[in-house]
């Protein structure tokens, strides 16, 4: 084995990983934290239990399939011991800066003696556009890997606190965060920001995210939902979900749409959009965990960037 690991955020990156011709063993962490009920004691039985009970139930993933991808691989992982050297691969976004966390969580616990090191790609120019890892080219890649920030041992205390916090039973202890720019984690605070924005809204009981596929269903007019879930993947800015996710999203909406073909929405939704009338008791289920925290026990104030406590 080589003293190098390589952890990275996905399956397709490692591939271009592999590509670039990189010293070094290389991981896929393969999860979506971001989603779903989620424990502080990342690798445990039970964090590996509560995750399977999640993704089984709302993605149909098979015992044999989530044991194939995701926990062998993990073990995996649990074989290098021996590297001093560890260098993660994440993204700006929400989905990517959620998994950095977990990782981060355990490697604390798990790598005490190993120099961490972030590569994490965003604002690469001038322009307004983050980009994702895969949207650089070699050339760019290999700079970031060049310039790549050795966490210190407070940056990873820091990271481990926010994932005890965001597994944590009540969101509001993430909203009074203010120190990020104390730490090496550029688009941190922009994802947890996000993160208190898919709490169901004050307004009308949607979150951020189901506020904007309903807006762009009445303002773009798609004609198929497959061209209503491209617009919505075009424009969704620091969520970095897929496509699965947001289908998710779009049958906890149905009610909503007179039509998928082409697209419109009912009266009823666009008096929701309007905020003349609150979704939230249609919408609300008991069992949907952000993190830790079950979703419809908070509402989020737009006005005031503040969780409430129902």
């Amino acid at each position: 084995m080589s003293s190098l690991l390589h952890i990275t955020n996905g399956d397709s990156f490692t591939q271009r990983l592999h590509s670039l011709k990189i010293k070094g063993d290389v991981i896929t962490w393969r999860e979506m934290l971001c989603e779903g009920k989620t424990l502080t004691n990342v690798g445990s039985e039970s964090f590996w239990k509560t995750r399977f009970e999640f993704l089984n139930k709302n993605y149909k993933v098979s015992k044999s399939s989530f044991i194939e991808k995701t926990l062998k691989e993990y073990r995996t992982l649990c074989n290098h011991k021996q590297q001093d050297q560890i260098v993660l691969w994440f993204e700006y976004d929400l989905f990517c800066q959620i998994n950095m966390l977990a990782v981060l969580s355990w490697l604390k616990s798990n790598r005490k003696y190993a120099e961490i090191s972030l590569v994490c790609s965003g604002k690469e120019d001038d322009s307004d556009k983050l980009y994702a890892l895969n949207e650089l080219s070699d050339e760019q890649l290999l700079k970031l890997y060049k310039n790549k920030q050795v966490l210190t041992q407070d940056d990873i205390e820091y990271a481990d606190y926010i994932w005890q916090l965001y597994c944590s039973d009540n969101p509001m202890r993430l909203e009074h965060l203010t120190d990020f720019e104390n730490y090496q984690f550029d688009y941190l605070g922009n994802a947890i920001q996000t993160h208190l924005q898919r709490f169901p809204s004050l307004k009308n009981g949607l979150n951020a995210m189901e506020n904007s596929m309903l807006q762009i269903a009445l303002n773009q007019r798609p004609s198929s939902k497959k061209e209503l879930l491209r617009n919505i993947l075009q424009s969704q800015e620091i969520l970095g979900f897929g496509d699965s996710q947001y289908e998710r999203a779009l049958n906890r909406l149905k009610p909503l749409f007179k039509s998928f073909n082409p697209v419109k929405i009912t009266e009823k939704g666009m008096d929701i959009l309007r905020a003349k009338t609150n979704y939230y008791s249609r919408i609300q289920d008991n069992n949907v965990y952000l993190g830790g925290a079950l979703k419809y026990n908070f509402l989020y104030n737009s006005d005031t960037n503040r969780i409430l406590k129902l």
